[in-house]
């Protein structure tokens, strides 16, 4: 069966002060589209329909990777995932990272900038028009319910970015352009948990670019999946920290994605984990600690209770990672 797109207009401004411009217009709302790679099979499927596309792909500023004159690392928020990928100046943890986003051709074509804005996702309304309708809209595309939790007032929509969290490890921020001008704010401040309205940007903002401490650093990602490509996380850890010669941690975090409507700060074992070396009974601990925090719905991939169950477990994977650097 054919999914065709609906009609929509499509704009492609020359600045991001343009684009944020377009997308302040109230008579005309908008909405803005990068690579298009989660976009598009959303359009299709109906789950949105947007009458206006603001594109990025002719603002030749937001493309790109600079390392700044004090060592920090800037990636441009139309920057290709292969681009970081294959790039030998971001961290290793965040080339890593987009490596393990869906397929080749994906990446070819999918952004920095979209996986960060990546709209949170369900088994409930990632599913074609027809068969929403059949089963009733939820809370997320304009029903009164969420079906994964129907005595609720909210929408569990997951956080299903690969970047986001090992951004949020790495303790990155990002500059966004609106019409009233720009900010900067860590990259943990841009999420919230909630599946509907799960960033803390206005409609009218642009995210442009991620800045990454030059900071040296160990860090990891471990991610769960069905399969070992295409495939959405069901469960993501990364993990970042610094260490003096003895080993004894300085500071780390600890934070853990696809769970919730976003990623999870868990500062409970960062701060048991500092002034502490790596042992295995540490790793045990801070891995119990973190795994609390855990309380996924069924409404991804595979069943709630397997994935609070391989929570310490992937936390205990990536906190040896850091232990074995």
């Amino acid at each position: 069966m054919t999914m065709p797109l609906p009609v929509f207009e499509y704009h492609t401004p020359a600045t991001a002060e343009g684009a944020a411009q377009l997308l302040a217009d109230p008579q005309h709302p908008a909405t803005l589209i990068g690579g298009g790679t989660d976009l598009l099979p959303a359009m299709k499927r109906r789950q949105v329909t947007p009458a206006t596309l603001v594109s990025l792909s002719a603002i030749d500023s937001l493309r790109g990777i600079q390392i700044e004159d004090d060592g920090r690392c800037t990636i441009g928020a139309s920057t290709l995932l292969r681009e970081v990928e294959d790039s030998t100046v971001v961290p290793q943890v965040l080339a890593t990272a987009a490596g393990l986003i869906a397929s080749p051709q994906i990446r070819n074509t999918a952004t920095v900038g979209g996986n960060l804005c990546l709209d949170t996702r369900c088994n409930y309304i990632d599913m074609p028009d027809l068969w929403r309708q059949a089963s009733g809209h939820c809370m997320k595309e304009g029903g009164e319910v969420c079906w994964v939790a129907p005595k609720g007032n909210r929408c569990w929509a997951v956080s299903s970015s690969d970047l986001a969290p090992v951004t949020i490890a790495l303790g990155g921020e990002v500059r966004l352009i609106g019409a009233l001008g720009e900010r900067t704010i860590p990259i943990g401040d841009l999420y919230q948990s909630d599946g509907i309205t799960f960033q803390t940007k206005t409609a009218d903002e642009i995210l442009v670019s991620i800045t990454l401490p030059a900071d040296p650093t160990r860090a990891t990602y471990r991610k769960l999946r069905r399969r070992g490509a295409i495939d959405f996380p069901i469960l993501g850890v990364a993990a970042a920290g610094r260490f003096d010669a003895d080993g004894t941690c300085l500071w780390a975090r600890v934070v853990i994605s696809a769970v919730a409507p976003a990623p999870i700060r868990a500062t409970e074992a960062e701060d048991f984990i500092v002034g502490r070396r790596l042992t295995g009974e540490v790793i045990e601990e801070a891995a119990r600690l973190a795994a609390v925090l855990v309380r996924p719905q069924d409404n991804t991939d595979m069943g709630s209770r397997y994935r609070k169950w391989m929570a310490p477990v992937f936390v205990t994977r990536a906190l040896h990672d850091l232990e074995e650097m």
